[in-house]
């Protein structure tokens, strides 16, 4: 995926402003940054669900903007608070999306078996997604991006709300998805599972990178929070104030 001047403009708020980023094929890629940096407007933008103001993505030679019915074959997506079709089961929510991307029904059934048992979500695939927990709509939501076998995976915060075994589960996953050829872009606040799972990261923060490349490189021979710290101008605070917590 290359990403070039991304920009998008809120009135007089800059969201994302000239973001150029590379994702080279078979990387296991984090981004990171502060609070509303841009991380979820430019991955919006990146996958075809924001509109951008200026710049251009292309995934895999695809643009998605000007080429998106090709694009977006070859791209799944987990966004941040993933709005899902509530009165559907678990089956059937795999089965509408896979239906949607033009998948035969024996197809549907088989890779729905699959990820519903790889998932731990087998139990409940009889259960409408309204009754889900957060960690299994997160789970439900992995599956609709696997289905279709995409190139690149766009995955905001995939791990929030998951319990570690199934955070376990979903990390070899996407291990194995990389180790066959495939690109992870993975959002997260936690630099430790970004400096475990990643072995590139890029750094945002007023909506443009900072600082992009190999995790090491990034990190320059201190932890990559310590790093991230660093290039955002953070301030480490709660070393202060607040005696009355100590009363």
């Amino acid at each position: 995926m290359i990403i070039a001047g991304l920009g998008k403009r809120y009135a007089t708020t800059v969201a994302v402003d000239e973001l150029w980023l590379t994702v080279p094929r078979g990387s296991f890629f984090g981004l990171v940054g502060p609070n509303g940096a841009g991380k979820t407007t430019a991955l919006s933008m990146a996958v075809g669900l924001l509109r951008p103001d200026a710049g251009t993505v292309r995934i895999f030679g695809h643009d998605v903007w000007a080429d998106p019915v090709r694009a977006k074959a070859l791209v799944g997506v987990l966004p941040d608070g993933l709005a899902l079709p509530e009165r559907l089961t678990g089956r059937e929510l795999l089965t509408y999306t896979a239906r949607l991307r033009g998948l035969d029904r024996a197809t549907v059934a088989a890779r729905a078996d699959e990820l519903l048992a790889v998932l731990e979500l087998a139990d409940a695939e009889q259960t409408m997604v309204i009754d889900y927990s957060a960690g299994m709509r997160k789970k439900i939501g992995l599956a609709t991006a696997l289905l279709h076998a995409p190139k690149l995976l766009v995955l905001d915060e995939p791990f929030e709300a998951v319990d570690p075994v199934s955070a376990s589960t979903i990390r070899t996953i996407l291990q194995r998805f990389v180790a066959a050829g495939g690109a992870v872009v993975l959002s997260s606040h936690v630099m430790a599972l970004v400096e475990a799972l990643c072995d590139h990261v890029a750094v945002i923060t007023r909506g443009r990178v900072v600082a992009a490349g190999a995790v090491a490189d990034v990190r320059g021979g201190q932890s990559l929070e310590a790093a991230f710290v660093d290039l955002v101008g953070g301030h480490v605070g709660g070393g202060e104030g607040l005696s009355w917590l100590a009363s």
